[in-house]
């Protein structure tokens, strides 16, 4: 594994432990959706890095470069290929909505954390 891919997986864990301590110590759904995207894109940009050699330097970029290397690997079901464009709107809520509809449900940051730990746990083997 490349040290840009490991880099990128490192990251990737450090924001799985963040979305953790966010919901369950500080209850910060909204925070804690936001790092889970955040884990799962630097898991992809991880696995993007090591197979093309490139950076995305959007997220929009991400997804797609994602979703290319992803789409024919039985190794990554639909939930995972689809996290990524899910989740997006987490990060969007937590970085720039107000009001009313501007936080993010508990259940839905729960589960955004549970496909990211295993989008991180399935790129980690696919690269090891």
């Amino acid at each position: 594994m490349t040290p840009e891919a490991a880099g990128h997986l490192d990251k990737a864990r450090e924001y799985l432990t963040k979305a953790r301590a966010l919901l369950d110590v500080l209850h910060y759904p909204d925070e804690a959706g936001r790092a889970a995207y955040l884990a799962g894109y630097h898991a992809a940009q991880g696995l993007i890095f090591e197979r093309t050699g490139k950076e995305p330097k959007t997220h929009r970029g991400v997804h797609s470069q994602f979703n290319r290397l992803a789409k024919d690997d039985p190794r990554f079901d639909i939930e995972l290929r689809r996290f990524l464009a899910q989740t997006y709107d987490l990060k969007a809520v937590a970085d720039y909505e107000v009001g009313p509809s501007s936080a993010v449900p508990l259940d839905r940051a729960e589960a955004a954390i549970a496909t990211a730990t295993r989008l991180v746990e399935c790129i980690a083997e696919l690269l090891a």
